[in-house]
């Protein structure tokens, strides 16, 4: 039974490769597309987590900081580092002391530089749903030339070559499609993941800024408490 089984699976690999084989030359992108694609979409996954880009509960530890005196230099450092939302927050903390507008647009500089790095990759999976069924369709092309060629030079009794090219034609085709309808399908969600998470941080920072300038209160905390600049209030004072 087990060398049956890897009888079996000998025979598939094979089979895959006589495809690719008979699709000439343009598989050799078509496979690479699907292979970079792959690890796009593996990698982007791993990513665009919510619990990584923009943890629920960090804006109510960020105020928990500020309210005891513990937001310094480390804790700000350590933020930067934790998630791209962390990144945005502590921009905004470094700069509180300086007022709303000024916390706001270093907000604004971080997000920029937050949202640039979120939509990494994408540009790249997008570019290969639209490449690789032009590919295919290259390959179609080529595939049919290359048949009436055939049927110019030795009529259409030869069926073996007439086969081959219509083969190609279709294996490109379909390889193609194979490759670019995931892509396109992930590079739409993957756009719309970012939004959302885009509009989560935006949601964030705007309390930040309120909270810091003594205009709301973060939920969970025990009572408000104004904060003029980063360190300015300790338990206790």
């Amino acid at each position: 039974m087990p060398c049956a089984r890897v009888s079996q699976h000998l025979g598939e690999g094979t089979r895959v490769w006589e495809l690719i084989s008979a699709g000439g030359w343009l598989m050799l992108p078509i496979v690479l597309f699907s292979v970079v694609a792959v690890a796009i979409v593996i990698e982007r996954l791993w990513t665009l987590r919510s619990s990584r880009v923009a943890p629920a509960s960090l804006l109510s530890q960020v105020w928990r900081w500020v309210k005891d005196g513990q937001l310094d230099a480390a804790k700000l450092k350590s933020l930067r580092a934790d998630s791209p939302l962390g990144e945005i927050l502590a921009a905004g903390l470094a700069n509180s002391r300086h007022g709303r507008d000024i916390m706001k647009e270093c907000i604004q500089e971080a997000a920029g530089k937050v949202i640039h790095e979120l939509e990494r990759y994408l540009n790249t999976l997008g570019t290969i749903a639209a490449i690789a069924p032009l590919l295919g369709l290259l390959g179609t092309v080529i595939g049919m030339i290359d048949v009436f060629s055939a049927i110019m030079i030795q009529g259409t009794g030869n069926t073996g070559v007439l086969a081959g090219g219509i083969s190609k034609a279709l294996i490109t085709t379909a390889a193609g499609l194979t490759v670019a309808i995931p892509a396109l399908f992930f590079h739409r969600f993957f756009v719309r993941r970012v939004e959302e998470l885009v509009i989560a941080m935006e949601q964030e920072a705007t309390k930040l800024v309120e909270v810091m300038q003594g205009n709301r209160e973060v939920e969970g905390a025990e009572q408000p408490v104004k904060v003029s600049h980063v360190g300015s209030t300790r338990k206790g004072a």
